[in-house]
């Protein structure tokens, strides 16, 4: 038992850690730091984003470690709250200060937290449900902090990354996921599939780090691009990757940063890598009972 629990905590642990660092090398991305540049970020770059998923295995272990066959209960919301407040303090030490990671920590925390509850297996709705309602507890050791995303949640009305975790992760499950294997299907490369699946999100998320940034014109912008982008056919499309350059133009010109859409496309590759590890477990234990 306790060498299963290991096991599956360091596999969901460097599956979070590899969805951060290929959501980082994924290029071009409109605003955001990627291999050829720091998009609308002049406080970081590509090597501060993969120092900063690096500096999280040990978080994202501890998150999974935690949950392990646990009960939803408020205790272990408030104890993955508390070794999430700790990964912090580590992205901080490992990025000199700077803010790379904190939404993330929080949606991968709550996903593998809900994945390693039931380790022999749910649906992707399922994780993202029981995900939900893990947010749906409070946090009773929380100091609450004027954050730039709560002031742009409280002054445009949105919801906000705590409201999209709540709700179960509907962006996630209804409009990442179903971007990315629908471009797959289409035989399209996977670099532009993931690019499309961050346009999708981009199109349809009330963006907090946007609003912030550019303010509600910001987002209707980016969101009206977005969806051209999605009209065109996609990025593997002549038409639709013009327009990504235009998008990437109007992220500058509004000096803003999709981050909160950045943050949910790291959680879908963590599923998407999540479900491929299983499936080829099963194919393998299968293989095992057939020899």
């Amino acid at each position: 038992m306790f060498l299963e629990k290991q096991e599956f905590s360091l596999h969901l642990a460097n599956l979070a850690v590899k969805s951060l660092i290929e959501e980082a090398e994924l290029t071009p991305k409109p605003g955001l730091v990627d291999k050829d540049n720091s998009g609308s970020h002049s406080d970081m770059t590509f090597k501060t984003m993969i120092q900063s998923a690096e500096a999280l295995e040990p978080t994202f272990r501890g998150i999974a470690e935690a949950s392990f066959k646990h009960d939803l209960s408020q205790e272990l919301r408030e104890e993955i709250a508390a070794i999430g407040r700790r990964g912090e303090f580590e992205m901080l030490e490992a990025t000199g200060g700077i803010n790379t990671h904190k939404g993330a920590i929080w949606a991968l925390g709550l996903l593998v937290s809900s994945i390693a509850m039931n380790p022999d297996g749910s649906s992707l709705n399922k994780i993202a449900f029981t995900a939900g309602e893990l947010a749906r507890f409070s946090d009773r050791n929380l100091t609450e902090q004027m954050t730039n995303g709560k002031r742009a949640k409280d002054r445009y009305g949105v919801n906000g990354a705590k409201g999209e975790a709540q709700q179960g992760f509907p962006h996630l499950i209804k409009v990442a996921l179903p971007e990315l294997f629908t471009s797959r299907n289409r035989g399209i490369e996977e670099n532009h599939c993931r690019i499309n699946a961050l346009v999708a999100l981009m199109a349809s998320v009330d963006d907090t780090c946007i609003l912030h940034r550019g303010g509600a014109e910001a987002l209707s912008c980016t969101k009206s691009l977005a969806a051209e982008i999605l009209a065109s056919g996609g990025v593997s499309t002549k038409q639709g990757w013009k327009l990504l350059g235009r998008l990437d133009q109007s992220m500058r010109k509004y000096n803003a940063s999709p981050g909160g859409s950045a943050d949910l496309l790291a959680a879908a590759l963590f599923l998407d890598f999540f479900q491929q590890s299983r499936t080829q477990m099963t194919q393998k234990q299968q293989l095992l009972l057939n020899y």
